[in-house]
């Protein structure tokens, strides 16, 4: 365990002026505030706090950012409040201290709901200012380097799928790599130990039988560039075991089919010398095509500035050549923590450089739920990036696959939201088109454009996918809302009522709804009748009853098969229905009357009607509780017109379609919609939704089509899955 005068020397190593009383009185209250805690090891506890603040130290951080790393643990598992932190050490050390409390008090939550909204509070904590990640990342790190003390299996893996998924990659995403390395070593270790332990059996003996290689190859490299006259330090780095495990995986390839296990960096004293120095290599050994990345002209994300070339090397070793000057080098390795040691800004300042940041905080106004936000912040914080330039030459770094949609939102959210068109390097080109880097972009807009649900299935920022299914969330609750209002004026006609708002206004609460518009969103999705809603105003109001005596409540038909323009729904002619729950007819079957059919109770939408032999009901055999038997009332059925789905195949010659619709007329039926899903030179094949009376009915519909020359075939459709 560090002592205090050595922790001290530490900090004044690097920051001769730090608070030295104030670094003491918070080792000092840390200590006596835990006391006689022990943690899992048996340690006592105190010593968690006092080896994060080592691991600070490492970084060179700043005296409150030490002083916030002794007392993180204080205010949650001690008797000490914050108010007694701000009294003591002052209000910028109580804020730091409160933002990674209230990151641990999620922490201790295990459910998804909570690990979500634990990275919300991250995202806000450290936008605020970065110090607090920078502490929450190093508490991380050693409680992942004691993580074998944890006794259930449980538990220790779902703090290291935690730490791989969201800590790891946002240690890379502010550029410290060192940090990342040993979190996801930590994290493999737990999760794939023997994979890990064959990586590091086999990197052992890469390294007693090649060791001397290695040697070779550096002494050669500060030969040829020392002849240049430039001034260089080269080292041979060994990739990660999980890097090189992940690599393995990405591109199935075995180990011996690496061919990039060392990285050779060469570092300089100016930005001159990396661009002589790539001229010296390339001049004297010959490059690997595609294998060229000049992150100094166009730094990634996170700050990382580097020239990366692949050559065929000394002793023809094919070799990766990092080439970097020494600040960039300090940066590469601590990321955000380096800016500490080379100038004495704004901590603030230094978190809100990061775009990637801002857009997190983007995502994180436009996510419907906690769950929403931890999806799109695993897609903003894994992705591989491409730069592309706009029609004014800035350059935007989006993730590979990224469209011009992506880009539209980047720049703006309105702008994403009315583009409507794409000129790449000034050519028209579709929204979808996969951008490549050095593309020159420009996007079309019209005040008439909305956003497309289409989109959603090809752009790939986080920031994007979130603004998307925002509007659209928007617009469907708007429509509910008028779909809802609709239905509860009509079900006040049916018991001789006038609607208004105030007499709805008294009684929406009881539906847990937060509003009146809620409510009609609630109706309008069907998840609750209008006539359960009236029976609740009018508790002797007049309703329909079925003939076994129950209440019969105000159903939707199915889908947009809807009986009226305006959204009127009407009695099913089904028994057996559960009052006041939604139903729908399946639209993967189509159920007719006449068919042996079975409910399906579907948490928040209501129930789903399907045939007896759906293939669907597969899904739902080990939920025998979701099951409702249900039958036909034939007696209410003759004013209902159900939709029956045919599939069809036609001689692709002129009238056959002309046929198809007349004979499907004169048999009674109307056509509701009509798509061809596959041609060719010689046939058509369709999908027919046909409006229809019963089972009966629709069988003579497929009879007359059969006996018709030009038809092929005509079957009714079952599950079928259309592509859009």
């Amino acid at each position: 365990m560090i002592r205090q005068f050595e922790l001290v020397e530490r900090i004044k190593a690097y920051s001769p002026n730090a608070d030295e009383d104030l670094i003491n009185r918070a080792y000092v209250f840390a200590m006596q505030a835990h006391g006689s805690q022990k943690r899992a090891s048996g340690d006592p506890y105190f010593s968690h706090p006092l080896e994060v603040a080592g691991i600070l130290t490492d970084m060179k951080l700043d005296c409150h950012s030490i002083v916030t790393a002794l007392l993180h643990d204080t205010v949650e598992d001690t008797e000490a409040t914050l108010d007694d932190i701000e009294r003591l050490f002052g209000s910028e050390v109580a804020r730091l201290v409160d933002g990674v409390t209230k990151l641990t008090q999620l922490e201790l939550q295990s459910n998804a709901t909570k690990h979500a909204e634990n990275l919300r509070k991250l995202v806000l904590a450290m936008s605020e200012d970065i110090r607090v990640l920078l502490v929450k990342l190093s508490d991380r790190l050693h409680n992942m380097r004691t993580l074998h003390f944890v006794k259930t299996p449980e538990k220790r893996a779902r703090i290291a799928l935690e730490t791989m998924e969201i800590y790891a990659p946002l240690a890379e995403r502010i550029g410290m790599h060192q940090l990342k390395d040993e979190l996801e070593d930590w994290s493999f270790k737990e999760l794939n130990s023997e994979a890990r332990m064959s990586l590091l059996i086999r990197l052992e003996y890469l390294r007693a039988s090649g060791g001397a290689l290695v040697d070779r190859i550096v002494a050669e490299l500060e030969s040829v560039l020392q002849g240049a006259n430039i001034t260089v330090t080269v080292s041979g780095r060994e990739k990660a075991a999980y890097s090189i495990w992940r690599k393995m995986q990405r591109k199935n390839i075995s180990f011996e089919q690496l061919s990039d296990l060392i990285a050779f960096r060469i570092t300089v004293n100016t930005v001159e010398d990396c661009y002589k120095a790539l001229g010296v290599l390339h001049s004297r050994y010959r490059m690997v095509p595609g294998r060229f990345k000049d992150y100094i002209s166009t730094p990634k994300p996170n700050n990382y500035q580097s020239i990366h070339t692949s050559l065929i090397g000394p002793e023809r070793q094919r070799i990766e050549v990092q080439m970097r000057t020494d600040i960039m080098h300090e940066v590469a390795e601590y990321g955000v923590a380096a800016h500490w040691s080379y100038k004495q800004g704004s901590a603030n300042t230094d978190g809100k450089q990061y775009r990637w940041l801002r857009e997190l905080l983007d995502v994180l106004e436009h996510a419907s739920s906690p769950e929403e936000f931890l999806e799109h912040t695993k897609l903003a914080m894994y992705q591989d990036q491409v730069f592309v330039f706009t029609p004014k030459g800035d350059l935007l770094n989006l993730p590979r696959g990224a469209t011009p949609v992506d880009l539209a939102y980047a720049i703006h959210s309105e702008l994403g939201n009315i583009c409507v068109g794409t000129k790449v390097n000034g050519r028209i080109a579709p929204l979808r088109t996969l951008l490549k880097n050095g593309d020159q972009v420009e996007i079309l807009t019209s005040k008439a454009q909305t956003p497309s649900p289409a989109w959603e299935k090809f752009v790939k920022t986080a920031k994007a996918k979130a603004c998307i299914r925002r509007y659209i969330r928007n617009q469907e609750r708007h429509q509910y809302i008028e779909l809802g209002k609709s239905l509860l004026k009509k079900a006040f006609l049916e018991v001789d009522y006038i609607f208004t708002e105030k007499a709805v206004e008294g009684i929406y609460k009881r539906f847990r709804a937060q509003s009146l518009d809620d409510l009609y969103a609630i109706v309008g999705q069907g998840d609750l009748s209008a006539s359960a809603v009236i029976a609740t105003i009018f508790p002797g109001s007049r309703e329909t009853e079925d003939p076994a005596g129950g209440s019969m409540p105000s159903l939707p038909d199915p889908g947009q098969h809807i009986p009226s323009s305006q959204g009127e729904k009407a009695n099913l002619p089904i028994r057996g229905l559960v009052p006041g729950m939604a139903v729908h007819y399946a639209e993967c079957c189509y159920p007719l009357p006449g068919d042996r059919i079975v409910g399906i109770t579907m948490p928040g939408k209501g129930m789903d009607v399907h045939t007896i032999d759906c293939e669907r009901l597969e899904d739902f055999n080990d939920t025998p509780e979701r099951w409702v038997d249900l039958s036909w009332d034939t007696h209410q059925g003759e004013e209902f017109q159900h939709v029956g789905q045919i599939i069809a195949i036609i001689t692709n010659e002129p009238g056959s379609l002309g046929m198809l619709c007349t004979v499907i007329g004169k048999s009674g039926g109307n056509i509701n919609n009509l798509r061809i899903i596959a041609r060719n030179t010689d046939m058509f094949e369709f999908i027919i939704d046909v409006q229809v009376k019963d089972l009966k009915h629709f069988t003579n519909i497929l009879a007359a089509l059969r006996a018709s020359p030009n038809i092929n075939s005509a079957e009714r459709a079952r599950n079928i899955t259309l592509s859009h």
